[in-house]
């Protein structure tokens, strides 16, 4: 027995069962002769009775494509007779789904003329360290284009710093050197220098807050938020740009909306979408910011103006750091080119997708997701019969409802300094605090939002119904509950 085979059959003999290895020995000039441990089976699913079937037992599962190119390698090194060991790398396909790379370290006996005699080969699975430095690679490719458009993007940046102080270094050398200029023009030149200062203002500001994302020193940090309530507290400061344009802002959000945000980047994202929104719509027109369920988990968000519209020929400019893409507004505005960025960014931190659809001369709508945050509902109810009953009704008719319980009106106070609930499901007659104890204590609070309160009464009388009716509480449900009535009430809340 050779060498070889005496190295294949202690092979065979310990190999059974290895999940990873197995060996392989035949003589080139007999291919009825190719042998293979056992362990072939466990590494690549096949059974040695299925492979040896195949024309060229292992290597017919290499792919069309690849199997010509490695048998042509293959048969160029047995003819080498200074090859005595070498080795390779092929991937073959024991199912069309299935994917396995293999590592051949291959040994060659030669006969006195150099000619191969017989061949032993050690074939190892090579997968997980192949997919991993493909993914590495992958990587690797992608950082250096991240790398390259951010050298492309900081000299564009590094330009457009500069770029301002020509108007405000030139203007004010006019104003500190000519005495004798009139007061019209005195203002012109202020005027330009207070435009530029701004524009500057605006890109240092963006810049700033898209490098603190991009180095981790800013991260999202997400809370329960009142989608309607952050969307009009961010906007209020920008009405007036709006108005200065006559420009009419359109809200379509549903109350009872709530996401999980970070107040401040997603009220940033809301301003730089809808200042452009102003910034390239004429005059008189209209602004519709709408929002909605998207999918189940997430909300969508629009902004939508009839202004100028981008060419397809700088669509694809938009979100690209290295792509800084800016036009003057309709007014002659300039922008510092980096808030739909700063916005993608802040998107991205929150898992969420932005996009848009645009027509030069029609106008542009950018949409983007966020994550939905569940509304809460806090039901006050010290009987737990009824309590337990309640939420049942309540969950298998409303989807996307959380319910949070409490005993009694202290209990539910404290819970205010962690949740904001959507509804509030109150009993009157309660140990410790009643019904009208509870909505005095709730109304004292300082909530941005105000919580719609829906009471369960016992026995409804004139006297009781006028007090929470001087309290702003018009939804009262008497018992024993009629279930579809309160389902109906809860629904009238939140509308």
């Amino acid at each position: 027995m050779s060498d070889f085979s005496n190295e294949f059959s202690v092979f065979e003999r310990f190999s059974d069962g290895m999940p990873n290895v197995f060996m392989g020995l035949f003589h080139p000039n007999d291919s009825s002769q190719i042998k293979y441990t056992k362990s072939i089976e466990s590494v690549i699913g096949i059974s040695l009775e299925e492979i040896n079937q195949f024309p060229e037992q292992l290597y017919s599962l290499i792919p069309e494509e690849d199997f010509h190119p490695f048998i042509k390698n293959i048969r160029e090194k047995f003819a080498n007779p200074n090859v005595s060991n070498f080795e390779t790398e092929f991937l073959i396909k024991p199912k069309p789904e299935q994917s396995i790379w293999l590592k051949e370290y291959i040994k060659i006996d030669r006969d006195k003329n150099g000619l191969p005699f017989e061949v032993v080969s050690l074939f190892v699975n090579n997968s997980e360290l192949k997919f991993v430095s493909e993914e590495s690679k992958i990587k690797i490719d992608k950082y250096k284009e991240l790398n390259q458009a951010k050298d492309k993007f900081i000299s564009i940046v590094s330009h457009d710093l500069r770029a301002p102080f020509t108007t405000l270094l030139g203007f004010s050398e006019i104003l500190v050197n000519e005495k004798d200029i009139s007061e019209d023009e005195r203002n012109e030149y202020l005027g330009y220098i207070y435009d530029s200062s701004k524009t500057q203002l605006a890109l240092i500001n963006n810049l700033l807050d898209w490098s603190r994302l991009q180095t981790g020193r800013v991260k999202a940090e997400p809370q329960r938020l009142h989608v309607k309530t952050i969307i009009s507290n961010a906007l209020s400061p920008i009405s007036i740009e709006a108005a200065r344009k006559r420009i009419e802002l359109k809200f379509d959000i549903p109350n009872e909306l709530y996401m999980n945000a970070d107040e401040r980047l997603i009220s940033q994202t809301i301003i730089n979408l809808v200042s452009n929104a102003i910034k390239f719509s004429n005059e008189g027109s209209d602004i519709s910011i709408s929002a909605s369920k998207f999918k189940e988990g997430m909300l969508e968000f629009i902004v939508k103006d009839d202004g100028v519209g981008i060419s397809e020929e700088n669509q694809s400019k938009l979100f690209q750091i290295d792509q800084k893409f800016s036009l003057p507004g309709t007014d002659g505005q300039k922008g510092s080119g980096l808030g739909l960025t700063l916005a993608k960014e802040i998107i991205d931190q929150h898992n969420g997708y932005i996009w848009f659809y645009s027509q030069e001369g029609i106008g542009s709508e950018f949409h983007f997701t966020i994550p939905e945050a569940k509304n809460i509902i806090l039901l006050i109810e010290h009987d737990k019969e009824l309590r337990d009953h309640l939420k049942e009704v309540i969950e298998l008719n409303l989807i996307g409802f959380e319910i949070i319980f409490s005993n009694n009106g202290y209990e539910a106070i404290s819970k205010f300094k962690t949740i904001l609930p959507t509804l509030i499901i109150t009993d009157h007659d309660m140990p410790l605090m009643n019904g009208i104890q509870l909505v005095e204590a709730i109304n004292s609070k300082d909530t941005l939002v105000p919580i719609p309160i829906i009471v369960i009464l016992q026995n409804m009388t004139d006297e009781l119904t006028t007090r929470y009716d001087e309290l702003g509480i018009s939804k009262i449900v008497t018992k024993p509950v009629n279930d579809s009535l309160l389902l109906t009430t809860i629904q009238s809340c939140l509308n």
